[in-house]
């Protein structure tokens, strides 16, 4: 039913189950209590119209930008609903343990619910911060679209601790801070921090009329040191995404950042903000740069990608309808090509980095990746719903490569267009032309496989739906080369380690004898068909000993160096439950790190992509 591009305001009304007890016309009461935060533990009090009779009420289940029905309730106790003053019994669906069935009684015109939300260890609260997802601590009444239900909510806070959100406040008092009325959607879609240590940066480039900044909240104050050069890349993409853009759909834009090691680390993209999450003292090493720009600025880009422009099958109503995945390589692949394409336009990411980020990917995603030859791209994107979960054996089973491989895909898309214009246009165009229009806000504009290619024939004709369907169905052995080579670069390997950090930064054991080893010896994977897998060793097993010697990361690295000049095999000892195995590991090609490396009977056109934009 959503076949047709248009806006999420002209969303019909079909689907919207079950009998309730509430109008779209009323406003829900919210209120969060997150005085307890040091006890990982929220109260809410939320009033709902009401009318007697029967009334179901939900739990939001399918979670925007997680692209799964992952809502935690289980983490939500206490649940007690009330009306005129007197307990209302409630029952839990039997086929849908997110919905809860309630019998309004005669003369009541509003229900109130009382419950809890348990902050899960490693969630996103510490004793001195919270990240507060409004989706984890809502209830609402089924029947009605999400952009429909207008909610009040009010956010208690601990004594002294500020907030940070692009949600509108009517007003503060102490403790407590009242945002204006707003469509339940846009309340899930933007979500508060709030903390002990909280600090907050003007990011708005000089001449831009609409304003961006960085709230931060941390475990220590020292950790909201950002530097000048830090702040600067920042203000820079900023400025760089609107060049790229050329036109922004928000009233204002705040990089939500959190900086502890005792919550989850990662990011999820919100239409106005962000909810960025990086170990406490990210902003004080060397990497700052290139952690942010990895992170913050694919964030920023989803404002464009995936939340302003986003697939029609993933643009539900409300939070219990199923979304389909299928066109995740559209909403998350191309959003992680253009994110690291502005981290380097800002500044953040020098060339270098950016060159050994493709490698790194090029290289993990070839023959070091053998699922790819049971298991197509596109695949990686429609079981989303359903594969997440599984421990190990990352390489044959495959996990969301379409974030990764997206990279190369669309990269090579740009060279087509490039190619294809003859140097005139390129990914920027098409971003002006599929991204831009007026600025009315946060809104949708849905689009579907057909309407993608059509708006991509529109930039430069080309066959882009044999394209798209040659590299999501293919079952090759190789990652798809053909950006990185059209762009006038090749990835070679050397006994050259990589500049990069984090996950990207993989040591060369992956390369050579085909190992994923965490720092405490755990082998997180075993490449299927590498010299280690072959010899017996596997994913969760852990590495105890290297050639009589008890394992450290450099007495690996040294015995792969020695094994180049020596016929003998390495000698790795490992734990399988509670049985010590040895296994002889065959390899004698020394260290192997990926690198670019220039094809010079091609222009130069990578470097091209990510120069800067600003000035021009």
């Amino acid at each position: 039913m959503h076949r047709n591009a248009g806006l999420l305001t002209i969303l019909i009304l079909l689907g919207c189950a079950g009998a309730t007890g509430a109008s779209a016309a009323e406003t829900v009461s919210l209120t969060v209590d997150a005085t307890r935060t040091p006890q990982k533990l929220l109260h809410a009090h939320e009033v709902l119209p009401a009318k007697p009779g029967p009334m179901t009420i939900y739990y939001p289940k399918w979670i925007p930008g997680e692209h799964g029905p992952d809502g935690p309730i289980a983490n939500l106790t206490g649940l007690k609903f009330e009306a005129g003053g007197k307990t209302v019994p409630w029952t839990r669906d039997l086929l849908d343990v997110f919905t809860f069935h309630v019998e309004v009684p005669a003369g009541a015109n509003k229900l109130e619910a009382d419950y809890d939300y348990i902050e899960p260890e490693g969630g996103s609260a510490t004793d001195k911060l919270l990240v507060l997802e409004w989706n984890e601590v809502a209830l609402y009444p089924a029947g009605i679209p999400a952009q429909q239900l207008m909610y009040e909510a009010k956010l208690i806070m601990p004594e002294g601790w500020k907030y940070g959100s692009p949600l509108p406040v009517a007003g503060e008092k102490g403790r407590e801070v009242s945002f204006k009325p707003i469509s339940f959607d846009l309340l899930v879609d933007s979500p508060v921090i709030t903390g002990q240590y909280y600090r907050s940066i003007d990011l708005t480039p000089p001449g831009e009329p609409i304003h961006h900044e960085i709230n931060m909240v941390a475990d220590s104050e020292a950790a909201l040191a950002m530097s000048p050069e830090i702040q600067k890349g920042m203000t820079n993409l900023v400025a760089e995404s609107g060049k790229l853009f050329g036109a922004r759909h928000y009233r204002d834009y705040h990089f939500l950042f959190t900086l502890s090691d005792h919550v989850a680390h990662f990011g999820l993209e919100h239409h106005e903000s962000n909810d960025s999450r990086l170990p406490e003292r990210t902003l004080l090493g060397p990497d700052a740069g290139m952690a942010l720009g990895g992170l913050l600025a694919h964030e920023f880009a989803h404002s464009w990608n995936g939340k302003f422009r986003r697939p029609a099958d993933l643009t539900v109503a409300y939070y219990e309808e199923p979304m389909k995945t299928d066109l995740l390589w559209g909403y998350e692949g191309l959003t992680d090509f253009l994110g690291p394409m502005l981290a380097a336009r800002s500044g953040l990411w020098t060339p270098e980095q950016y060159h050994e980020y493709l490698a790194s990917i090029a290289a993990m995603l070839g023959p070091g990746r053998p699922g790819r030859t049971w298991r197509p791209l596109l695949d990686t994107a429609s079981a989303v719903p359903g594969l997440g979960g599984g421990r190990g054996w990352g390489n044959w089973r495959r996990g969301t490569d379409y974030y990764d491989e997206g990279d190369l895909v669309w990269l090579e898309v740009d060279t087509i267009i490039h190619r294809e214009s003859k140097g005139a246009k390129s990914i920027d165009d098409f971003c002006h032309a599929f991204h831009g229009g007026a600025n009315n806000g946060p809104e949708v504009k849905t689009y579907t496989f057909e309407e993608l290619m059509a708006d991509l024939n529109a930039v430069v004709p080309y066959d882009w739906a044999g394209f798209f369907h040659q590299r999501l169905d293919s079952n090759a052995v190789e990652s798809p080369m053909g950006g990185i080579e059209n762009a006038g670069w090749k990835v070679v390997f050397s006994d050259k380690a990589s500049k990069l950090s984090g996950r990207r930064g993989n040591p060369g054991e992956v390369y050579s004898i085909g190992l994923q080893v965490g720092a405490d010896g755990t082998i997180s994977d075993a490449i299927v068909g590498s010299p280690a897998f072959e010899a017996g060793i596997s994913s969760g097993m852990k590495l105890v000993g290297v050639n009589g010697r008890v394992y450290t990361h450099d007495v690996l690295e040294d015995a792969i160096k020695a094994a180049k000049d020596s016929t003998q095999p390495i000698s790795l000892m490992v734990i399988i439950n509670d049985y010590y195995q040895t296994s002889e590991v065959k390899y004698h090609g020394g260290e192997r790190y990926p690198h670019l490396e220039r094809d010079e009977a091609k222009p130069d056109y990578l470097d091209e992509v990510i120069k800067a934009r600003l000035g021009k």
